[in-house]
């Protein structure tokens, strides 16, 4: 994903401001995005991430401030073209096969996908000539990722894309989305598995409260949180393990404890000194879940 001051921007967003009433969904973000490559928005429930992308798609009006998609207004007959969508809540027609759906949303762009090759791509041949009411949530879900690719997206946006998937689905549509990242299209990816946002995201925007609160690369958000996480089965308690120095945040189960710590080394040496008697010790680095719950006191994103 490029940050070049001289590309136009994709999105862009200056002081954007969304009200219901009397709660902010979004607080005056700012945020620039260029080129292709994965953007992933994360954030507990009520951040601002599906406002965002209801704005984007120009089915919300900013209460103030702007947003611009390819230097137009959300939703401008001139751009819907050039977005590919797949919600996370989406309704179909059910007596429909997959196959019609297919054809169907192919004529509303001016230059489709081969659907044949689309089928085959998102391996839909099994169930591809039965109706979408027939289909198994998880199929239902490949369907509508087909639907999101067939206007070959300059922009795509994917919320919740792999909710319902089965591990091979998941990465099968992971692989996708990377293809379509490097051939040149920007996806913009909310998502509640952090795993799913480690593995494709090039830049990774933490919203809370409606506020952006982390603007980085996953590598980025670990590196500045630091430390290491720490595992270990242990009798001391709680209280014990909150006075030693450098500690961050602490799970537990049972007597097995994971902390993450600032300093790896001063902790262990005073948890050994504490509990000579600890068991199953490890030391790793953080994950970016590790960051996400530092940055915003949740262990993932509750949906979108």
């Amino acid at each position: 994903m490029t940050s070049s001051s001289d590309i136009a921007p994709v999105l862009q967003a200056s002081a954007l401001t969304r009200r219901y009433g009397r709660k902010t969904a979004l607080d005056a973000v700012d945020m620039s995005v260029s080129g292709a490559g994965v953007l992933a928005l994360l954030g507990p429930n009520g951040a601002g991430k599906t406002t965002f992308v209801q704005t984007a798609l120009g089915l919300v009006r900013p209460s103030s401030g702007a947003l611009h998609v390819f230097g137009a207004k959300p939703g401008d007959r001139a751009i819907k073209t050039r977005i590919g969508v797949m919600m996370q809540d989406t309704d179909l027609a059910h007596t429909l096969t997959g196959r019609e759906l297919l054809e169907l949303f192919a004529s509303y762009y001016p230059n489709p996908a081969n659907l044949d090759a689309l089928i085959e791509r998102c391996a839909l041949t099994d169930f591809i000539k039965r109706r979408y009411g027939q289909l198994s949530g998880g199929q239902k879900r490949r369907i509508q990722f087909a639907l999101s690719l067939v206007g070959q997206p300059d922009l795509l946006f994917l919320d919740e894309p792999t909710t319902g998937l089965d591990i091979e689905a998941r990465r099968a549509l992971w692989a996708i989305v990377r293809d379509v990242a490097a051939q040149g299209t920007l996806v913009v990816l909310t998502t509640h598995y952090l795993e799913e946002a480690d593995a494709l995201a090039d830049r990774v925007v933490v919203l809370q409260s409606g506020r952006i609160i982390a603007d980085d690369t996953a590598d980025g958000l670990r590196t500045r949180m630091g430390g290491a996480v720490i595992s270990c089965v242990t009798s001391l308690s709680d209280e014990a393990l909150n006075a030693l120095p450098g500690l961050i945040a602490m799970t537990r189960s049972g007597r097995k404890v994971r902390v993450q710590v600032s300093d790896s080394v001063a902790f262990l040496k005073a948890l050994l000194n504490a509990d000579p008697a600890l068991s199953d010790l490890s030391v790793a680095q953080p994950t970016l879940e590790d960051a996400f719950e530092a940055l915003t006191g949740q262990s993932e994103p509750e949906g979108a």
